[in-house]
């Protein structure tokens, strides 16, 4: 393998990580704090993709669109948690599968009626359309890179957020011990709402990305959310700093092993992986042991 063919699929390995990252901070976070399985995360992917459609073809802008989709899709998040999620804090996790598996098909079926049953394509200004040498002789497109650079921001923004905020603080609380946080008059169903809102504003964010590089089309995000608990199981519940190790790990992982390993075991490499990692640590690498 070239040295320019390595650079490339660095980078595209750390293009796939970041956002894998995005998907996982969010559901480790409602799961570590909450205890709530949604395995319907992947179609708030798709949710926010397809909001990205819809406000760039009422801005014509793709920077505005990106802008509005976001918080429209943290937005939706509110709506859901407080009418239907919230529901669920209380019932097993069995209750919780089926319950947000119902809602995948119901998003999946209602994204068909209001866009309809084809793909869907974004139109990149002509800035992020081009590419960038980033090495004598070797090309890589702009808007890959453009990924990578805010999904860093991104984790970065979370790390300050968690680590030196109030709500940061709470958000530790409630992790470590709900009942406890809950005591000291922590008003945990709102701290409940902010977060799942915020893991759907990452999740909205993720889908409106991936948006361009792989298009826009009902159950985009089914593939993505099994690769987001290959992550969360590896990098541990809980743990943004996991998410995003284990995010970019995954990422390189299967970008290479797509490369350089035949088909059928490339297709298998990351949950190898996995499991080995299981194996080595139980609750993940940044897990904490029970």
């Amino acid at each position: 393998m070239g040295a320019l063919l390595i650079v490339e699929q660095i980078l595209n390995g750390l293009q796939l990580g970041v956002t894998l990252f995005l998907m996982a901070a969010g559901l480790t976070l409602i799961f570590g704090i909450m205890n709530m399985i949604n395995l319907a995360h992947g179609s708030l992917f798709t949710i926010g993709a397809y909001l990205l459609v819809t406000f760039q073809k009422l801005t014509g802008s793709f920077v505005l669109g990106l802008a509005l989709a976001v918080p429209a899709a943290a937005l939706f998040g509110v709506l859901l948690e407080v009418v239907l999620v919230r529901k669920l804090y209380t019932r097993d996790h069995l209750d919780q599968s089926l319950a947000t598996i119902g809602l995948i098909l119901l998003f999946n079926e209602g994204v068909r009626f209001l866009w309809g049953k084809f793909p869907l394509g974004v139109t990149l200004p002509d800035v992020l359309a081009g590419s960038v040498e980033i090495v004598p002789g070797s090309a890589y497109p702009a808007f890959r890179l453009l990924v990578i650079a805010i999904g860093i921001a991104v984790a970065v923004g979370l790390w300050l957020l968690v680590a030196k905020t109030r709500i940061g603080m709470l958000v530790r609380a409630g992790a470590s011990d709900r009942e406890m946080t809950q005591m000291l008059g922590i008003n945990v169903k709102r701290l409940y709402t902010i977060v799942f809102a915020l893991g759907t504003a990452l999740a909205g964010l993720a889908g409106a990305m991936a948006a361009p590089i792989v298009g826009v089309q009902s159950g985009m995000g089914d593939g993505v959310l099994i690769l987001t608990l290959v992550v969360i199981v590896i990098g541990g519940t809980g743990s943004i700093r996991g998410a995003f190790i284990a995010a970019l790990v995954v990422g390189l992982f299967d970008t290479f092993g797509r490369v350089l390993l035949p088909a059928a075991v490339a297709s298998m490499a990351i949950y190898l992986l996995m499991a080995a990692v299981l194996v080595w640590r139980p609750e993940g690498l940044f897990g904490v042991r029970a």
